[in-house]
């Protein structure tokens, strides 16, 4: 599997499908393959990048402060490394931070914006969870940690199915690349330094903003905030979806997203008609 190195750290990505290219950024303590679910109906129609970021999986977890800017930059240099001049760009939770941030900072990079369960400034039970979650892993065994963390993630219907919750704990327990202690830490703090809510009015990418109508770690009044601040955003609720709506409801999760390209595809074949065909009738 493919690693750059990049601002003086060794950044995992992986590419799937064909067509053009959407990149997908994970949230706080997980790495690219909390995609995996949406990853097969989304490859059918576009190249997907997916990255680690720092901190995480199998990318360097450096032992200093992290910044979301930061992990933006990584993700610049990735598709400057792949020569790609303009990517759709999802970011789920953490990772919508760090797509805000990209989409501000580069903004000639970024053709439309996908924000899943993301906000722009964290409110003071937001700011509190992520605090205590970068500090827990240092105090707890694993096992105990996806316990506490999990009743945040996924709604109660989730919940419902037997088994469910604890076949995604041991999934969680045996996968060979785990996050390590200062990752989380370092990570929650990124998280907190970050605020975008007075610069939202410059991002002028088309957006979508994503969100579970039973998302309790980021409650909708978040994403109305985004719709609030980006000119050109619109909202969609998912009903039955918690903050884990990637793994809960991933088949509404890529409806929406490919629904949503979809339509700004056709609006752009549209706009592009009219400005050919505007210039033909100039040079009559």
């Amino acid at each position: 599997m493919p690693q750059i190195n990049v601002n003086g750290i060794d950044l995992f990505y992986n590419t799937r499908g064909s067509g053009e290219p959407l990149l997908l950024l994970a949230g706080f303590a997980c790495d690219h393959t909390y995609w995996s679910l949406v990853v097969p109906a989304l490859a059918a129609r576009y190249q997907l990048i997916l990255v680690d970021n720092r901190g995480m999986g199998r990318s360097s977890d450096p032992d200093r402060p992290y910044s979301i800017r930061q992990m933006a930059d990584d993700a610049a240099a990735l598709l400057d490394h792949l020569n790609i001049p303009k990517a759709h760009v999802a970011g789920h939770s953490m990772g919508g931070q760090i797509a805000q941030e990209l989409a501000l900072s580069r903004p000639e990079l970024v053709q439309s914006l996908l924000l899943v369960a993301t906000w722009s400034k964290g409110d003071g039970p937001l700011r509190h969870t992520i605090e205590v979650l970068g500090d827990l892993p240092r105090h707890v065994p694993p096992e105990l940690y996806y316990k506490v963390v999990y009743p945040w993630i996924f709604t109660d219907a989730f919940y419902a199915v037997p088994d469910q919750v604890d076949d995604l704990i041991q999934l969680a327990l045996a996968y060979p690349y785990q996050p390590s202690n200062q990752g989380h830490y370092h990570q929650s703090r990124a998280i907190l330094k970050s605020d975008t809510s007075d610069r939202l009015h410059a991002i002028q990418a088309p957006t979508l903003v994503l969100i579970g109508r039973d998302d309790i770690l980021t409650p909708i009044k978040h994403s109305e905030q985004l719709v609030q601040g980006i000119p050109n955003a619109e909202l969609v609720v998912l009903d039955r979806s918690g903050h884990g709506l990637l793994i809960e409801s991933p088949e509404a999760v890529s409806s929406a997203i490919l629904t949503f390209l979809t339509t700004l595809e056709k609006r752009l074949a549209v706009k592009t008609a009219a400005t050919q065909t505007k210039s033909a009738l100039a040079d009559s």
